[in-house]
């Protein structure tokens, strides 16, 4: 193609039909994976037969909130109709095959609602295994983008163009969550201000990856330009995603480079793609069309030309940026106040929300692993551990690549070993579990050590966990037992059937 034809095709700046297009796709991704985590993992965390039952919950909620309708109208849920455990599994598979759809290339503002409103139903149930920041940056994200595309076409390249407010609203979601968790930073540890988080973050963070150990040992001058890369990332860059589009796309290039490092750091869930997605609404066409093949570019170009404004679908999308922009003031004031809060909804349905993570950079990596025996006088050397799927427990394992998806009991087990068993009593109905050899709770882990006849005891111990530099010897970790976390208990322990059948569990 000569290079005035090529020159022709080029998109008007300000136009945003492939903007679009790489949005909804990623969110259809996004969706998929957080569907896909709920399909495997939500019936041995909140079924009937889970470690904190959502049936149990629902009826603590319509005891506090004066019947089904109060806990509704406070968290609103698919669940609070049928809670069983096919409807659970059911609505996450319907979610996974919906989000297929959506990633495929068909979407409408229908179907996106509908995923919004599954997943939503997911995170008012899920109790602290959906009490994470990105859950409700899935729904507002989810939300804006459901007014980002018509109400029926769901063609990848429908003929109403999307509307400008609503890829303005996405900017300003974008502008709150990376200042937001600049501001926590600064605000919240000492390490973030001289520069030397970086020194422990790669270690000590949730769930380390194969690379996790080769960013901890880089030179420490490597390591402080890192977190002047943060601060410029979180504090900087968000300035200048409302400016004119040079300095809004090199702002978008630098948040987007910034999640794809912190990606290739750790296992952080699918918070970085997450973060990545209003980011992406930096760039115009012209911008995509520099990257993406020429036949999406002649597809976009085809639709703009044939476009049809949809004043219902305008009125609709600044109805929503009007009711955002009074929803914000809250979230805002919050970025700016002394005692700014982080991952926080003040709304019922998680429409705006403030965000921000590692304020607190912990120093050391502490960890707690299940232990269970089949000898009745047990030595040290009869103790199995419980390998996690994500959390280290063999010194010599390579730590594994688990982002975007979830290990959503790893996680819950990283709060835990900083905090003591009290503060997560469902830690005894997992012992409870192990000691029956569910199948649901075992399959929490990455294998059973009692496949053939359930443990007579388990116990739960806390290491503390620290790389170690590439070494003949193949060894990732070195740890150093601290203390018993929980004490060897077994299914004829007094004081744990008493536990058990007080709180109804099984």
């Amino acid at each position: 193609m000569k290079l005035e034809e090529s020159e022709r095709l080029l998109p008007d700046r300000g136009s945003y039909w492939l903007t679009r297009f790489v949005i909804l796709r990623l969110l259809g991704l996004i969706y998929l994976v957080a569907f896909l985590v709920a399909a495997n993992q939500i019936l041995p965390l909140i079924g009937s037969g889970g470690l904190l039952p959502v049936n149990d919950f629902l009826a603590q909620m319509r005891e506090t909130f004066g019947g089904s309708l109060g806990g509704f109208l406070r968290l609103p849920s698919f669940f609070w109709v049928n809670s069983s455990d096919s409807a659970l599994l059911v609505t996450a598979w319907i979610g996974v095959a919906l989000s297929g759809v959506v990633m495929c290339g068909y979407a409408n503002a229908i179907l996106l609602g509908l995923l919004w409103v599954l997943y939503m139903s997911f995170v008012h149930v899920g109790q602290e295994w959906y009490g994470y920041g990105w859950e409700m940056q899935l729904l507002e994200t989810g939300f804006l983008a459901i007014f980002l595309c018509p109400l029926l076409d769901g063609r990848p390249f429908p003929r109403r163009p999307p509307p400008l407010i609503v890829i303005w609203l996405f900017r300003a979601l974008i502008f709150r969550i990376m200042f937001g968790a600049g501001m926590i930073k600064i605000r919240g540890d000492e390490s973030w201000r001289d520069l030397s988080a970086l020194y422990y973050h790669f270690e000590t963070q949730p769930i380390p990856n194969g690379l996790s150990r080769w960013f901890h040992f880089l030179p420490r001058g490597v390591l402080r330009g890192g977190t002047v890369f943060n601060h410029a990332a979180e504090l900087v860059a968000p300035w200048f995603v409302f400016w004119p589009r040079i300095a809004r796309t090199i702002a978008g290039i630098v948040i987007v480079a910034f999640q794809v490092t912190i990606f290739l750091g750790g296992n952080l869930s699918f918070l970085n793609v997450l973060t990545i997605l209003p980011a992406l609404a930096c760039f115009d066409d012209r911008t995509w069309a520099k990257v993406l093949p020429l036949a999406l570019t002649k597809c976009a170009e085809a639709a703009r030309t044939a476009s049809i404004i949809s004043r219902p679908m305008l009125r609709t999308a600044w109805v929503v940026g009007i009711v955002v922009a009074v929803l914000s003031i809250q979230p805002v004031l919050n970025i700016f106040s002394p005692d700014q809060i982080m991952n926080t909804s003040f709304d019922p349905l998680e429409l705006v929300n403030t965000y921000g993570a590692f304020g607190i950079v912990g120093k050391e990596r502490y960890n707690v692993v299940f232990e269970g025996t089949a000898a009745e006088f047990p030595n040290e050397s009869d103790w199995k551990a419980y390998p996690y799927k994500g959390l280290p427990v063999a010194l010599d394992e390579r730590p594994p690549q688990i982002a975007p998806y979830q290990l959503r009991l790893d996680w819950q087990m990283w709060f835990a070993a900083m905090s003591s068993p009290a503060e997560y009593p469902w830690t005894l109905h997992l012992i409870w579990k192990l000691l029956h050899n569910d199948p649901g709770a075992v399959g929490l882990f990455r294998s059973n050590p009692f496949p053939d006849k359930p443990p007579l005891s388990v116990r739960a111990v806390l290491y503390r966990y620290s790389f170690v530099r590439p070494n003949p010897q193949g060894l990732w970790w070195k740890r150093e037992r601290l203390n018993v976390w929980l004490p060897a208990l077994s299914r004829d322990s007094r004081e744990l059937q008493e536990i058990v059948g007080r709180a109804g569990w099984r």
